[in-house]
């Protein structure tokens, strides 16, 4: 992945939520997120779809500055079992991944209807807000050192060898690979500056975090959504959007 590219780029001007996505999303972040039921219904969805889980950081960024504590306590609850998923595979290892790598549940606004094309009661002023690329745009900038290292190979369409949580299942059920350690390694990397980045909003770590950490969340959006929607925000140049993960 050229760094430098992603760096540099103004970003898709195509992709824009919904004024009803918004409007769910502007609620969202208010704390809905901290419901328990909510929780788990994120957990069972590995968070959200692509569209929405980056809808939601374009929200997020838009409406707290950067500032992502929901979202890097969220992901850092995910990427526990996202590592846990590679421990003891043993016999038929593919098999034993793609059933812990699944989904166990439909993206929750996916399910309540929210789309490209869904309205909502919300000012004008907010839908302009919610729609701002520029703040993640601006995070992504600032730690593309770092996150361009983790991207999928197959949502990017390079060579590389990271897959993305989809892509994972894609080639455990073709036995594509009988040796996970490096997917294990990948996960276990993004997870532990994820736990450093959640803890920075602690006030006694506040301020601890690296530009490495505060990636881990970019990264771990998308290994558990995707890359391609996120990319074409950036500015970064792929291969035509999947279609979306079946529940």
């Amino acid at each position: 992945m050229n760094v430098l590219t992603a760096s540099r780029c103004h970003g898709s001007p195509d992709f824009q939520i919904s004024p009803g996505e918004i409007h769910f999303l502007w609620w969202f972040i208010q704390g809905s997120i901290m419901n328990p039921s909510t929780r788990e219904r994120l957990r069972k969805a590995w968070g959200m779809c692509e569209r929405h889980a980056w809808g939601w950081m374009v929200v997020e960024a838009a409406f707290r500055s950067g500032y992502m504590h929901g979202p890097a306590v969220l992901y850092e609850d995910l990427m526990g079992p996202a590592m846990g998923a590679f421990k003891m595979l043993g016999p038929m290892q593919h098999g034993r991944l793609k059933r812990r790598l699944r989904l166990r549940g439909p993206c929750l606004m996916c399910e309540e209807g929210f789309g490209p094309d869904s309205q909502g009661y919300v000012r004008t002023d907010i839908i302009r807000q919610g729609r701002d690329l520029r703040a993640l745009q601006s995070l992504a900038r600032r730690t593309a050192r770092y996150w361009t290292e983790t991207v999928c190979g197959k949502c990017s369409g390079d060579d590389s060898p990271i897959r993305c949580r989809r892509h994972l299942i894609e080639d455990a059920a073709i036995g594509q690979s009988d040796d996970f350690s490096s997917h294990r390694a990948h996960v276990t990397y993004i997870a532990q500056h994820l736990v450093a980045y959640a803890g920075s909003f602690q006030f006694e770590f506040k301020g601890t975090q690296t530009l490495e950490d505060e990636a881990a969340l970019i990264s771990a959006v998308g290994w558990c959504s995707g890359w391609k929607l996120f990319l074409s925000i950036v500015g970064v140049p792929t291969s035509p959007l999947p279609q979306m993960e079946a529940g």
